[in-house]
């Protein structure tokens, strides 16, 4: 029996009804102010508002390197031949056809979202349903992956808004100087139209003070309240989805036909590299239910806010993939942060047609108005992922503090404005999309999981929603998802398990002392249960150290090379195992 302690509070669900109830207590209530429509353009402004603008160029065509190397290449190539490539190979032409098949696999995750989502109208999205049925530890676990993969992507799309600010100053002449406009960190250089390096790769110095700046701007109008924010949003979105329009229509006069041949230069390969690069901007459906507490009428308008959602983006990304492969080669489009205006720009310079430089001037206003509706709703999705967290305590009880004028999780949203802003303003948009992708992912497995595991235990329970042949459409639903990580490179694995391990030794030196589940247990089973979380604790870190400790010795006798990726695998492992033993004998001592 005493064996099954420790796992009983791992495994522990939380009910739904009790999941409600604690959300209607005064100080952790959230105002209800969300409508279907608002919803819908909270959505659109995620999911167009990010990818669509920014990493599209990256999905079309791709990364190169100076040569092959296992981490830089997809999983499944490289299960699949064995071999390694200089970088990732893009969609090309065929990423509409990318955009069709993550389009697919959206309908069958949006389904299960919508499902949970009129189940469990509650604050924290994925996190709150796999609470309510997979247990603790999962929870915390998908918990940390949301933080994970909602303030990696806004950081990608802080950076490329800042490209979209660089470009308006150029179209009214205005050349700032080039260090405080880039990141510090830039892994491929920076090269002009012509391919002239601005700066080589690797770090220099400098800041990129407009994603800084927007992220914290943003941050202030969101601790003021959601009303206002939704209000400002809608705005934004009517103009973002004009700009599109605009881009679409304009820029079909002018495709090349030959532009689109060959349609697959990188064949299915590429075809799948492409949807997982930019399946994390489809996390905007995700926001929609992270706002669940929020809504006036959540069992009627989160399904309906969610497929509009779906609907309305999937048409647009669409539209725009096939637009913007007919008037640019697509391979120009590579490492740019702003691809559509960008495009637009070298049109105009080929054809001297002056209608383009306002479209282009319109677009680019649509687009950083995009972007600054996309972070607007990362930032509330991750704050309020932060707060429900807190809120069972398993995470600080100041990040589920609520401002007692704004009703807004003020704290939550403060530290992840900072969490988000200054690692954009040194990161270029490669680096910080690629750690979102494989978190967002891993979000949808969960959640279509999730929607069997109720549909098996709760059958019963109402359902305003229900996912049509669920057997069928939730596990279609986890493996495409599965199969799109595998499209992701080997060295994203491996930062997403570093990610996951780093949660993990903070849950069981944390979060199993303090949850509320926990709190229900018998103190005595608790007290024991304590004791082994903390030999697991002790000995995952153990293992850390070792690790590291194995690697800094193979540098000294030669059996490893002494250069910066062996180097910094030895810090981060001492680093990370080190503290964490220390802090699981001090727990066991102290439990024991």
């Amino acid at each position: 029996m005493r064996r099954t302690i420790l796992f009983k509070q791992l495994v522990a669900r939380k009910s739904i009804d009790k999941l409600i109830r604690e959300s209607e207590e005064p100080e952790h209530s959230l105002k209800k102010s969300l409508g279907p429509w608002s919803l819908t353009a909270l959505g659109i402004g995620a999911v167009i508002g990010s990818g669509i603008f920014t990493v599209i160029g990256t999905a079309m065509a791709g990364q190169t390197f100076d040569m092959p190397n296992i981490r830089d290449t997809p999983l499944l190539h490289y299960l699949i031949h064995h071999t390694a490539l200089a970088g990732r190979p893009g969609a090309g032409p065929a990423l509409a056809l990318s955009m069709v098949l993550v389009a697919i696999v959206c309908i069958f995750t949006g389904l299960c979202y919508a499902e949970l989502a009129s189940m469990i109208p509650i604050a924290g999205s994925a996190y709150t349903y796999t609470y309510a049925t997979l247990g603790e530890l999962v929870a915390w676990i998908i918990g940390w992956d949301l933080i994970l993969e909602y303030a990696f992507s806004n950081m990608s799309v802080s950076v490329g808004f800042a490209a979209h600010i660089v470009d308006l100053l150029d179209w009214f002449g205005l050349h700032p100087p080039l260090r405080w406009i880039s990141p510090a960190y830039l892994p491929t250089g920076l090269q002009d139209f012509a391919g002239n390096d601005l700066y080589k790769s690797g770090w220099h110095f400098g800041f990129n003070i407009p994603a800084f700046l927007v992220v914290m701007i943003l941050t202030v109008l969101l601790v003021r309240g959601i009303r206002e924010s939704a209000r400002a949003n809608n705005v934004m979105v009517l103009v973002k989805m004009a700009a599109i329009l605009v881009f679409i229509f304009a820029g079909a006069s002018f495709i090349k036909p030959h532009y689109w041949h060959p349609f697959m230069p990188n064949g299915w390969t590429g075809v799948l590299t492409g949807g997982s690069i930019i399946f994390f901007t489809y996390i905007g459906f995700d926001s929609v239910s992270t706002a669940a507490e929020e809504c006036k009428n959540p069992q009627r308008d989160l399904p309906f806010g969610i497929l509009a959602t779906l609907l309305a983006c999937t048409l647009l990304y669409g539209a725009v993939a096939i637009v913007l492969s007919g008037i640019v080669p697509w391979q120009t489009v590579m490492g740019d942060a702003a691809p559509v205006v960008n495009a637009l720009k070298r049109l105009f310079l080929l054809t001297g047609a002056g209608s383009l430089q306002w479209v282009r001037l319109f677009v680019l206003i649509g687009a950083i108005l995009g972007m600054v509706s996309s972070i607007l709703v990362f930032q509330l999705g991750q704050a309020r992922v932060w707060f429900a967290m807190s809120r069972d305590r398993l995470l600080p009880d100041a990040f589920s503090r609520v401002h007692p004028r704004f009703r807004t999780p003020h704290v939550a949203t403060w530290i992840a404005g900072l969490f988000v802003g200054i690692p954009a303003g040194i990161f270029d948009i490669g680096t910080l999309a690629d750690l979102s992708n494989i978190g967002t992912l891993f979000a949808f497995v969960l959640v279509s999981l999730a929607v069997m595991v109720l549909r098996a235990r709760q059958a019963e329970r109402p359902r305003s929603f229900r996912v049509p042949l669920v057997w069928l459409v939730a596990p279609l639903s986890v493996g495409c998802c599965l199969v799109l990580m595998m499209g992701l490179p080997v060295e994203n694995w491996l930062r997403f398990v570093v990610w996951l391990v780093i949660g993990l030794l903070l849950y069981l030196s944390y979060g199993v002392r303090r949850s509320s589940s926990g709190a229900e247990l018998d103190p005595a089973h608790r007290l024991r249960g304590l004791v082994k979380a903390d030999r697991a604790l002790a000995w995952l870190a153990g293992l850390l150290a070792a690790l590291g400790i194995l690697v800094a010795a193979g540098m000294a006798r030669g059996a490893l090379a002494v250069d910066t990726a062996h180097v910094a695998q030895a810090a981060v492992l001492l680093a990370l195992g080190v503290p964490f033993v220390l802090i699981g004998l001090r727990n066991l001592r102290k439990d024991s």
